[in-house]
This record gives C-alpha cells, sequence and structure tokens, in this order.
C-alpha cells in the first residue's frame, strides 16, 4: 500500500526490473513516431537478448521518438516482479507470455490512476476529500494485486470513472483556493493554438488538444493538465510552477527548455533544448 504520498517511486518505470514489456506488448505503426510497424505481442527488432534496448540512446536518430515520450507509471516491474513473480516472457513459454501482455497494459491504467491520486493526496486545498481519495487509492493498489486471470478480465472502466470523480472535485477545490480560477477549456480543440503568454493559470485544460500550441511564456501555473495532449507544444518559458495531474509522458511530448518552470513531479526530457 501506499502510505507516503509525496513518494511516487513505485509510479515510475524502472526497466531493469521489467522484462521490456512495452517493448513487446504494445503494437506501434509507422509513423513520425515510430520508423516500422509492429504487432501487439511481438518484440521489437531492437530488444536485445537482456532484455534492453540496443539503441535506447540513439531513439530519436533512428525514427522512434514514439518510445522516449512513453512511460508505464511503473506498471512494468510490477507486472514482471509481482503478479508474475520474476518469471520472464521468454523463459514462460508462449501463453505465459500472452498472459503478461495481456495484463501488462491493464495495470498500466490502473498505476496511472494510483499516479493521480497520489499526486491530489499531496494537495493541500483538496484536504476535504483526502479521506475519498485515500481509500480509493488502496482500492486501486488491491486491484493491482490481483491474479494474472483477475486482472486478465479487468475492466477497467467503471473504475476509472469512480476516480474520475473524485479527481474532478479535487480539481474545483484546488484552482478555486488559488482565488483565481482560470476559464473552463476542457476539451478545448486548441491544435496549432497561438498562446503565447496567455492568462491560463488555474484553467481547466482537461482533455485540452494543445498539439503543437505555442505556449511560450504562458502562465500556466495551479492549471489542470490531466489528460491534454501537449505533443509537440511550445513551453519555452512557460510557468508550469504547480500545475497539477501533469505527467511525465506528457513533458516528455512536449518541446521546452530552460526557462521552462515544471512542477518538482516532473523532469525535464533530456531533448529538451539547452536554452540560451
Amino acid at each position: 500500500m501506499y502510505t507516503t504520498p509525496a513518494d511516487r517511486s513505485d509510479l515510475r518505470a524502472d526497466c531493469g526490473n521489467c522484462f521490456a514489456l512495452c517493448c513487446v506488448a504494445l503494437p506501434f505503426g509507422r509513423s513520425a513516431d515510430f520508423a516500422v510497424d509492429k504487432d501487439a505481442g511481438t518484440p521489437c527488432r531492437n530488444l536485445q537478448d537482456d532484455f534492453r534496448c540496443g539503441i535506447h540512446t540513439r531513439l530519436r536518430s533512428r525514427g522512434f521518438p514514439g518510445c522516449t515520450v512513453y512511460d508505464c507509471f511503473g506498471a512494468g516491474q510490477k507486472v514482471s516482479q509481482v503478479t508474475f513473480g520474476g518469471q520472464d516472457w521468454r523463459s514462460g513459454g508462449p501463453e505465459h507470455g500472452r498472459r503478461m501482455f495481456d495484463v501488462f497494459p491493464v495495470v498500466r491504467q490502473l498505476h496511472e490512476l494510483l499516479w493521480y491520486l497520489t499526486e491530489a493526496l499531496t494537495l493541500p486545498a483538496a484536504r476535504p476529500v483526502h479521506a475519498d481519495l485515500r481509500r480509493m487509492l488502496e482500492t486501486t493498489e488491491r486491484l493491482t494485486l490481483r491474479t494474472p486471470r483477475e486482472l486478465g478480465e479487468l475492466d477497467v472502466g467503471p473504475h476509472r470513472q469512480e476516480v474520475n470523480v473524485l479527481l474532478l472535485r479535487t480539481s474545483e477545490l484546488v484552482r478555486s483556493a488559488t482565488g483565481r480560477r482560470g476559464r473552463s477549456r476542457r476539451g478545448a480543440d486548441l491544435v496549432g493554438a497561438r498562446l503565447k503568454g496567455a492568462d491560463l493559470r488555474g484553467a481547466d485544460l482537461r482533455g485540452a488538444l494543445l498539439i503543437a500550441a505555442d505556449l511560450t511564456g504562458a502562465d500556466l501555473r495551479d492549471a489542470d493538465l490531466i489528460g491534454a495532449d501537449l505533443r509537440d507544444a511550445d513551453l519555452t518559458d512557460a510557468d508550469l510552477t504547480g500545475a497539477f495531474f501533469l505527467t511525465q509522458p506528457q513533458i516528455n511530448a512536449a518541446r521546452g527548455g530552460a526557462g521552462t518552470r515544471l512542477p518538482a513531479s516532473v523532469s525535464p526530457p533530456g531533448h529538451w533544448t539547452a536554452g540560451p
């Protein structure tokens, strides 16, 4: 169980304790993100015998930037070491492998919910719902510890809806506490939008499409960014201090630099430029 909400180490990918499940279980198609097609359950051609990527330090230059923005929220090591007790998909046989590949996306969804619930418990303004959040956190963690068969049959959708009710309430409480509850742009189509220097403090940007949006110098403090699509969005010199429900994959997919201010829960990705 997660007893210290500030510690999310178990919800970060630990590739050294995973059997490269994301490199095998998930499909991808030839595109700007991936240089080749790959079917679900088929090992990536770059995967080595030791479960490591043979081009890990050159993924972007070799046409695989999609790999650099993915994060399993710690589901890989949970499935590898806990659900399947450390037996990898190669030595366990085809049926064992298929079960691992079926379970991995389910646990990944649950771990993403754990990330949001754990963050919500760190937000003082959400204290009125902290008890409910903690109960939901414990329920979600118990789900991740089910047997492979149970996980393979689990429909995460209804549980996600229950979690979402609490996260919506958390968002309302946090944004109201700033004294500047921003305009709701929930689910807005802001693809390529010119938002340079925009005042988006306390805004509801849940699920907003911000693909390739110009957010240079924008004020995104205390904004709710859950599910916002930040692919190729320019966050140069933007201020995301206090922005919440922001994940590392979202930041990895965006552009930024040394002047981009981020919440402590995420880190600048290596491919960002150093800035002036």
